[in-house]
Protein backbone atom coordinates (compact mmCIF):
# COMPACT_ATOMS: atom_id res chain seq x y z
CA UNK A 1 0.00 0.00 0.00
CA UNK A 2 3.13 2.50 1.22
CA UNK A 3 4.74 1.52 -1.81
CA UNK A 4 1.40 2.22 -4.26
CA UNK A 5 1.12 5.58 -2.28
CA UNK A 6 5.03 6.34 -2.89
CA UNK A 7 4.34 6.18 -7.06
CA UNK A 8 1.58 7.83 -7.02
CA UNK A 9 2.86 11.17 -5.37
CA UNK A 10 6.18 10.81 -7.39
CA UNK A 11 3.95 10.30 -10.60
CA UNK A 12 2.19 13.51 -9.06
CA UNK A 13 4.97 15.55 -9.19
CA UNK A 14 6.64 14.68 -12.55
CA UNK A 15 2.95 15.85 -13.90
CA UNK A 16 3.15 18.85 -12.23
CA UNK A 17 6.87 19.50 -13.27
CA UNK A 18 5.82 18.83 -16.47
CA UNK A 19 2.58 21.04 -16.80
CA UNK A 20 4.72 23.97 -15.31
CA UNK A 21 7.91 23.36 -17.46
CA UNK A 22 5.41 23.90 -20.67
CA UNK A 23 3.59 26.85 -19.39
CA UNK A 24 3.91 29.52 -22.40
CA UNK A 25 6.13 32.21 -20.85
CA UNK A 26 3.94 35.22 -20.30
CA UNK A 27 4.82 38.36 -22.21
CA UNK A 28 3.30 40.59 -24.98
CA UNK A 29 4.67 42.28 -28.54
CA UNK A 30 4.39 46.29 -28.03
CA UNK A 31 4.07 47.64 -31.97
CA UNK A 32 6.64 51.06 -32.62
CA UNK A 33 4.63 53.79 -32.94
CA UNK A 34 6.06 57.46 -34.18
CA UNK A 35 8.33 59.16 -31.61
CA UNK A 36 8.95 56.34 -29.32
CA UNK A 37 12.34 55.74 -28.40
CA UNK A 38 13.74 52.36 -26.76
CA UNK A 39 14.36 54.01 -23.66
CA UNK A 40 10.98 55.67 -23.33
CA UNK A 41 10.01 52.21 -23.98
CA UNK A 42 11.58 50.06 -21.66
CA UNK A 43 10.72 52.79 -18.94
CA UNK A 44 6.92 52.29 -19.73
CA UNK A 45 7.60 48.42 -18.83
CA UNK A 46 9.67 48.78 -16.27
CA UNK A 47 12.61 46.32 -17.68
CA UNK A 48 16.25 47.45 -18.37
CA UNK A 49 16.82 49.24 -21.61
CA UNK A 50 20.18 46.89 -21.89
CA UNK A 51 17.49 43.64 -21.30
CA UNK A 52 15.08 44.46 -23.46
CA UNK A 53 17.19 45.38 -26.61
CA UNK A 54 19.09 42.80 -26.00
CA UNK A 55 16.42 40.11 -26.03
CA UNK A 56 14.82 42.20 -29.51
CA UNK A 57 18.87 42.22 -30.97
CA UNK A 58 18.34 45.43 -31.02
CA UNK A 59 21.80 47.19 -31.58
CA UNK A 60 21.65 50.66 -32.08
CA UNK A 61 18.86 51.90 -29.70
CA UNK A 62 18.05 55.06 -31.94
CA UNK A 63 17.47 53.11 -34.74
CA UNK A 64 14.11 52.02 -34.16
CA UNK A 65 11.74 51.85 -37.15
CA UNK A 66 7.58 52.55 -36.74
CA UNK A 67 5.95 49.29 -36.62
CA UNK A 68 8.78 47.28 -35.34
CA UNK A 69 7.50 44.53 -32.86
CA UNK A 70 8.99 44.28 -29.73
CA UNK A 71 8.86 41.47 -27.21
CA UNK A 72 8.44 42.38 -23.57
CA UNK A 73 8.56 39.44 -21.04
CA UNK A 74 6.61 39.52 -17.92
CA UNK A 75 4.04 41.70 -19.14
CA UNK A 76 0.03 40.53 -20.02
CA UNK A 77 -1.08 43.75 -20.79
CA UNK A 78 -0.04 46.14 -23.22
CA UNK A 79 0.77 49.62 -21.80
CA UNK A 80 0.68 53.44 -23.36
CA UNK A 81 4.04 54.64 -23.99
CA UNK A 82 4.37 58.21 -24.35
CA UNK A 83 5.94 59.81 -27.51
CA UNK A 84 8.17 62.65 -28.51
CA UNK A 85 6.46 62.99 -31.21
CA UNK A 86 3.42 64.88 -28.84
CA UNK A 87 5.11 68.42 -29.69
CA UNK A 88 5.34 68.15 -32.96
CA UNK A 89 1.70 67.18 -32.82
CA UNK A 90 0.78 69.66 -30.93
CA UNK A 91 2.03 71.99 -33.66
CA UNK A 92 -0.18 70.68 -36.04
CA UNK A 93 -3.02 72.97 -35.07
CA UNK A 94 -1.16 75.71 -36.27
CA UNK A 95 -0.55 74.78 -39.85
CA UNK A 96 -4.40 73.19 -40.72
CA UNK A 97 -5.46 76.91 -38.93
CA UNK A 98 -3.26 78.96 -41.56
CA UNK A 99 -4.28 76.96 -44.19
CA UNK A 100 -7.94 78.76 -44.47
CA UNK A 101 -6.41 81.74 -44.69
CA UNK A 102 -4.05 80.87 -48.13
CA UNK A 103 -7.65 79.55 -49.36
CA UNK A 104 -9.25 83.25 -48.93
CA UNK A 105 -6.60 85.09 -50.85
CA UNK A 106 -6.99 83.60 -53.63
CA UNK A 107 -9.62 86.77 -54.47
CA UNK A 108 -6.61 89.81 -53.21
CA UNK A 109 -3.90 88.79 -55.91
CA UNK A 110 -1.54 91.11 -54.38
CA UNK A 111 -1.82 89.67 -51.43
CA UNK A 112 -1.21 85.65 -51.89
CA UNK A 113 2.82 86.41 -52.27
CA UNK A 114 3.50 89.20 -49.14
CA UNK A 115 1.32 86.18 -46.99
CA UNK A 116 3.46 82.92 -48.57
CA UNK A 117 7.01 84.57 -47.89
CA UNK A 118 6.77 84.92 -44.25
CA UNK A 119 5.44 81.54 -43.88
CA UNK A 120 8.10 80.18 -45.96
CA UNK A 121 10.99 81.66 -43.78
CA UNK A 122 9.30 80.45 -40.17
CA UNK A 123 9.51 77.05 -41.47
CA UNK A 124 13.11 77.38 -43.03
CA UNK A 125 14.23 79.58 -40.03
CA UNK A 126 12.82 76.43 -37.43
CA UNK A 127 14.40 73.94 -39.78
CA UNK A 128 18.00 75.34 -39.53
CA UNK A 129 20.45 74.22 -36.71
CA UNK A 130 21.14 77.36 -34.54
CA UNK A 131 24.64 77.26 -33.62
CA UNK A 132 25.69 77.26 -29.62
CA UNK A 133 22.89 74.55 -29.20
CA UNK A 134 25.68 71.76 -28.46
CA UNK A 135 29.21 72.73 -27.23
CA UNK A 136 32.66 70.38 -28.30
CA UNK A 137 32.68 67.23 -26.25
CA UNK A 138 36.22 67.46 -26.54
CA UNK A 139 38.87 70.00 -28.09
CA UNK A 140 41.91 69.06 -30.29
CA UNK A 141 42.09 68.49 -34.18
CA UNK A 142 39.06 67.55 -36.50
CA UNK A 143 40.53 64.44 -38.22
CA UNK A 144 37.91 63.81 -39.90
CA UNK A 145 34.57 65.78 -41.63
CA UNK A 146 30.55 64.74 -41.76
CA UNK A 147 29.56 63.17 -44.56
CA UNK A 148 31.42 61.11 -47.42
CA UNK A 149 35.32 61.20 -47.48
CA UNK A 150 37.65 59.38 -48.77
CA UNK A 151 35.56 56.45 -50.00
CA UNK A 152 33.87 56.59 -46.76
CA UNK A 153 30.89 58.43 -45.37
CA UNK A 154 31.03 59.77 -41.79
CA UNK A 155 27.86 59.99 -39.85
CA UNK A 156 29.40 62.37 -37.33
CA UNK A 157 32.96 64.02 -36.80
CA UNK A 158 36.34 62.60 -35.65
CA UNK A 159 38.50 64.99 -33.13
CA UNK A 160 41.66 63.92 -32.37
CA UNK A 161 42.58 63.87 -28.50
CA UNK A 162 45.38 61.61 -26.24
CA UNK A 163 44.05 59.29 -24.64
CA UNK A 164 42.28 59.18 -21.86
CA UNK A 165 41.32 63.30 -22.17
CA UNK A 166 37.82 64.16 -20.46
CA UNK A 167 34.96 63.80 -23.36
CA UNK A 168 32.04 66.53 -21.75
CA UNK A 169 28.62 65.74 -22.32
CA UNK A 170 27.58 68.55 -25.45
CA UNK A 171 24.64 69.56 -23.86
CA UNK A 172 22.09 68.32 -21.40
CA UNK A 173 20.54 65.28 -21.14
CA UNK A 174 19.82 61.86 -20.19
CA UNK A 175 22.11 58.43 -20.26
CA UNK A 176 20.34 56.27 -22.52
CA UNK A 177 23.18 54.23 -23.49
CA UNK A 178 26.49 53.38 -22.22
CA UNK A 179 28.27 50.24 -23.28
CA UNK A 180 30.12 48.74 -25.72
CA UNK A 181 27.32 46.51 -27.34
CA UNK A 182 27.11 48.39 -30.76
CA UNK A 183 29.45 47.40 -33.20
CA UNK A 184 32.38 49.67 -34.61
CA UNK A 185 32.02 52.25 -31.56
CA UNK A 186 33.61 50.69 -28.94
CA UNK A 187 32.73 51.87 -25.55
CA UNK A 188 29.69 54.25 -26.52
CA UNK A 189 28.02 56.65 -24.39
CA UNK A 190 24.17 58.03 -26.01
CA UNK A 191 22.48 60.90 -24.73
CA UNK A 192 18.67 61.77 -25.45
CA UNK A 193 18.12 65.66 -25.43
CA UNK A 194 14.79 67.68 -26.08
CA UNK A 195 13.27 68.15 -29.28
CA UNK A 196 14.26 64.79 -30.05
CA UNK A 197 18.02 65.55 -30.26
CA UNK A 198 20.50 62.47 -29.76
CA UNK A 199 24.04 63.17 -29.12
CA UNK A 200 26.52 59.86 -29.87
CA UNK A 201 29.95 59.87 -28.19
CA UNK A 202 32.33 56.77 -29.32
CA UNK A 203 35.87 54.90 -29.11
CA UNK A 204 35.85 55.74 -24.79
CA UNK A 205 38.48 54.26 -23.26
CA UNK A 206 36.42 54.42 -20.21
CA UNK A 207 32.62 55.24 -19.61
CA UNK A 208 31.66 57.82 -16.67
CA UNK A 209 28.28 57.55 -16.50
CA UNK A 210 25.70 54.68 -16.65
CA UNK A 211 21.94 54.42 -17.92
CA UNK A 212 19.23 56.51 -16.66
CA UNK A 213 21.69 58.97 -14.80
CA UNK A 214 20.90 62.82 -15.91
CA UNK A 215 24.18 65.00 -17.09
CA UNK A 216 24.29 68.99 -17.55
CA UNK A 217 26.00 70.34 -20.21
CA UNK A 218 29.74 70.24 -19.75
CA UNK A 219 29.75 67.37 -17.44
CA UNK A 220 32.14 64.82 -17.37
CA UNK A 221 30.96 61.62 -18.92
CA UNK A 222 33.87 59.43 -20.29
CA UNK A 223 37.76 59.26 -21.36
CA UNK A 224 38.39 59.35 -24.74
CA UNK A 225 40.20 56.28 -26.15
CA UNK A 226 41.23 54.04 -29.67
CA UNK A 227 38.94 53.50 -32.31
CA UNK A 228 38.33 49.44 -32.57
CA UNK A 229 40.50 49.19 -36.06
CA UNK A 230 43.74 50.65 -34.61
CA UNK A 231 43.84 54.33 -35.46
CA UNK A 232 45.23 57.04 -33.54
CA UNK A 233 43.64 58.12 -30.23
CA UNK A 234 40.49 59.89 -31.04
CA UNK A 235 36.47 60.96 -30.28
CA UNK A 236 33.59 59.94 -32.39
CA UNK A 237 31.14 62.13 -31.95
CA UNK A 238 27.52 62.35 -33.72
CA UNK A 239 24.51 64.76 -33.34
CA UNK A 240 20.78 62.83 -34.51
CA UNK A 241 17.82 64.79 -35.08
CA UNK A 242 15.38 61.55 -34.55
CA UNK A 243 17.12 58.84 -36.40
CA UNK A 244 18.82 61.15 -38.92
CA UNK A 245 22.45 62.03 -38.50
CA UNK A 246 23.20 65.39 -38.52
CA UNK A 247 26.48 67.57 -39.32
CA UNK A 248 27.74 68.29 -35.77
CA UNK A 249 29.87 71.64 -36.88
CA UNK A 250 26.23 73.37 -37.91
CA UNK A 251 25.38 73.08 -34.03
CA UNK A 252 28.60 73.73 -32.31
CA UNK A 253 29.87 77.36 -31.58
Amino acid sequence: MRAVLTNSVILLFVWVSLFSACAPPVGIYHTVKPGQTLYRIAKTYGIEESRLAQINNINDPTQLKVNQRLYIPGISQPRKVPSTASTSASKSPRVTTASPATQKKPAVVARQPTVKKPAATKTTSTAKPVKGTFIWPAKGKLLNKFGKQDKNVYKGIEIGVPKGTSVVAAASGKVIYSGSAIAGYGNLVILEHSDSYFSVYGYNHKNLVKMDDYVGQGDKIALSGLPPNGQSARLHFEIRKGKSAVNPILYLP
